[in-house]
């Protein structure tokens, strides 16, 4: 039982995963957390801002065209397996009954996102967490058009890895003791993506009338 906790503690400690796990673990983590919907609790936003600081500070020794590549092709190929689970598997997941890795809010909540904004929603998910993972799942559940699917999947990739994994990196260039205060950024992007997401959520609902 304790390997499996620090296994779990290891998953959830961004400077830990691009310390000791490198490129490879963060585009996996970014892989399984856009799309596979057991991995919504993974560590997103602050993973991908915290690798491009690392990378400007040489913590992450690749360059930050390596970087942003593999975080680029990470996230729009794991939107893309979101995408074909939700379309051949989706109906199974929708009966299946409430877990840890799974609960049938997280496609209400993401569904309230697609009433209201479209396809849109795939840019707009992106900064938001749970919602980023279900929102390719949903799109196949709904069968999206795939020409519209592929579009917005590509730019909200291209959205969410430019401002997030760039801007991290003219951070770390600029201010390179930002990495003394990481806990500090890790709590930042906490306070703000759930601040987004329960207003998002409440707006949704206020919009629908329900």
């Amino acid at each position: 039982m304790n390997s499996i906790a620090e296994f779990f503690q290891f998953l959830l400690n961004s400077e830990e995963i691009i310390v000791t796990g490198g490129l490879i673990v963060i585009s996996l983590i970014v892989f399984a957390e856009n799309g596979l919907f057991f991995a919504f609790f993974l560590p997103g936003d602050y993973l991908v801002f915290l690798a491009g600081v690392f990378c400007a500070t040489k913590i992450l020794d690749v360059s930050i065209l390596v970087l942003m590549s593999c975080l680029l092709a990470a996230a729009i190929l794991g939107s893309l397996t979101g995408f074909f689970f939700g379309r051949y598997f989706g109906d199974w997941l929708q009966s299946k009954p409430d877990s840890f890795f799974f609960k049938k809010e997280y496609l209400l909540k993401t569904r309230k996102y697609f009433d209201k904004y479209g396809s849109r929603t795939l840019v707009i998910s992106r900064f938001l967490p749970i919602v980023r993972t279900f929102a390719p799942i949903l799109a196949g559940l709904t069968k999206m058009n795939w020409g519209n699917y592929l579009l917005f999947n590509v730019v909200g990739a291209v959205c969410w890895i430019g401002s997030l994994t760039g801007g991290g990196f003219l951070f770390g260039e600029r201010f390179p003791g930002i990495i003394n205060y990481v806990e500090y950024i890790i709590a930042f992007f906490l306070m703000i993506t759930t601040i987004t997401v329960v207003r998002g959520y409440f707006k949704a609902k206020e919009d629908l009338g329900d």
